[in-house]
């Protein structure tokens, strides 16, 4: 398999799981919600900076569907997450005189061990 396909494949599925899987979401509430609204905890929370920002509360701000704006918020957050990776990997990655040396040619021919005993 080469590299391409691979990246190919997982690009198709994370966008499969972010888009189509978080559709199905339960909008019940986790355990640690459910436990902070028993114990009465969550009386006392207070709304994050973010909330009211375009992918706000796990969905796309002007969606009125719940179940799709998740979905869209998934296929957004998995489009940033490759977006700024790549880009670091891109920053980060080998490039100029010392990779052109450090990588030998794939042309050139590297003598065998019986070529030299002889």
């Amino acid at each position: 398999m080469t590299t391409k396909r691979f990246f190919a494949g997982f690009l198709l599925v994370s966008l499969v799981l972010a888009g189509v899987v978080s559709y199905y979401a339960s909008a019940a509430p986790d355990g640690l919600e459910k436990v902070a609204e028993d114990k009465g905890i969550s009386a006392k929370e207070k709304d994050h900076t973010f909330k009211d920002s375009p992918l706000g509360d796990y969905g796309v701000k002007g969606v009125d569907d719940a179940r799709l704006s998740g979905g869209l918020s998934g296929l957004v957050g998995v489009g940033a997450v490759l977006l700024v990776g790549g880009g670091l990997f891109w920053a980060v990655r080998r490039r100029g005189p010392a990779d052109a040396q450090a990588a030998p040619e794939r042309d050139e021919q590297v003598p065998s061990e019986t070529s030299q005993k002889g």
